[in-house]
């Protein structure tokens, strides 16, 4: 019993890490890279809709991206989801194909993405944090109920607040990889 409300714990904090991991990947470095534009909706027939399902999206340069719509018709649609995103890139287009040119960051704006990373992993650290919390509350309902002891509700305890302490750790190493990346010039 005990046993399952841990595995199911750390199955959501996995989710939360993955989660997380796409998250961090579309906040921009220096580099081009296609998951900085993949997951951005599209306003495509009245239907928001990600980029990735719309267009082919190349890196074919270290600070070039190229997006091919597989609809000449989205063109307009893309270049305006680019537009109103807050990535702070401006679209060339031209006709067939859109042209993203991706500028070397200033000190200022790697500060500014810097907080943006750290706000994303206190996301992260919360959602780990409210899963431990349910868990916890899982298992008590189970000691009031007398499914597991005392002891077995203690032991319990122990072992979902290591699980926590992992996966904030991991969160943490996350954190600071994408900040070197960052502030990499």
């Amino acid at each position: 019993m005990i046993k399952d409300a841990l595995l199911e714990a750390e199955d959501r904090m996995k989710g939360a890490i993955t989660a997380l991991t796409t998250d961090l990947s579309t906040v921009r470095t220096g580099r081009a890279s296609p998951a900085l534009v993949e997951r951005l909706e599209v306003e495509y027939y009245g239907t928001a809709t990600p980029l990735q399902q719309l267009a082919t999206i190349s890196a074919p340069e270290p600070r070039l991206l190229t997006i091919k719509p597989y609809d000449l018709s989205s063109l307009k649609d893309i270049e305006r989801a680019i537009l109103a995103s807050d990535l702070g890139l401006t679209p060339n287009n031209d006709g067939k194909l859109i042209r993203l040119g991706i500028p070397a960051l200033t000190e200022e704006r790697r500060k500014q993405l810097t907080k943006v990373v750290h706000h994303r992993l206190e996301d992260a650290r919360v959602a780990v944090r409210n899963i431990r919390r349910a868990v916890h509350d899982d298992l008590r309902e189970f000691e009031k109920e007398k499914l597991i002891s005392e002891d077995d509700l203690e032991r319990g305890e122990t072992e979902l607040q290591k699980l926590t302490d992992r996966y904030v750790e991991r969160i943490a190493e996350l954190g600071s990889r994408k900040e070197a990346e960052i502030m990499e010039i």
